[in-house]
């Protein structure tokens, strides 16, 4: 079973994001980015809205894949949210394990919401959308700042590395 899951995403002017989460079904013969926008109640046509897929979560008690779409603005912005004091990521374990042993739901919100910072940094569609809504683009800004990467170390492969990418031996 695949479902869709809607984060209806709202900063305020203190950069403090909250959200509402509403999930569904897609119709039949209606792709997930339809059933978002159905779900949030979006128009396909929506200079201002961003509706964007970030994640998908396989729940194996009930053998469900969860589509995650942020919206951003939420299209409802006086209904009733969750405010998202603390946005952490889970991470996997190991590079080959990427998925947590533990996903709350704070965390996927955490995860919609650095989506969006990238993108809003990377797709001039996104940023166009975005930029109408200064209490959102500076907070999204203020999350790309805020996120320290772990040390990263990055190879330089040359035309003499065996294997193509270096992973081979002699």
């Amino acid at each position: 079973m695949v479902s869709v899951e809607v984060l209806m995403l709202l900063a305020d002017h203190e950069g403090v994001w909250s959200y509402r989460r509403v999930t569904g079904a897609p119709a039949p013969g209606e792709g997930p980015d339809a059933a978002a926008r159905r779900i949030s109640g979006v128009r396909a046509d929506d200079p201002a809205c961003v509706v964007h897929s970030t994640s998908w979560r396989h729940l194996p008690e009930d053998d469900e894949i969860v589509l995650t779409y942020a919206v951003c603005p939420d299209p409802d912005p006086e209904a009733a949210r969750i405010v998202l004091d603390d946005p952490v990521i889970a991470r996997g374990q190991a590079p080959a394990r990427p998925s947590p042993a533990l996903i709350e739901e704070s965390h996927v919100v955490a995860h919609a919401i650095q989506h969006l910072a990238f993108l809003r940094a990377t797709d001039p569609v996104v940023q166009g959308a975005l930029e109408q809504w200064p209490a959102i683009a500076m907070a999204l800004t203020a999350r790309s700042a805020d996120q320290t990467l772990p040390s990263t170390r990055v190879t330089l492969i040359s035309s003499t590395t065996r294997s193509g990418l270096g992973r081979g031996g002699r």
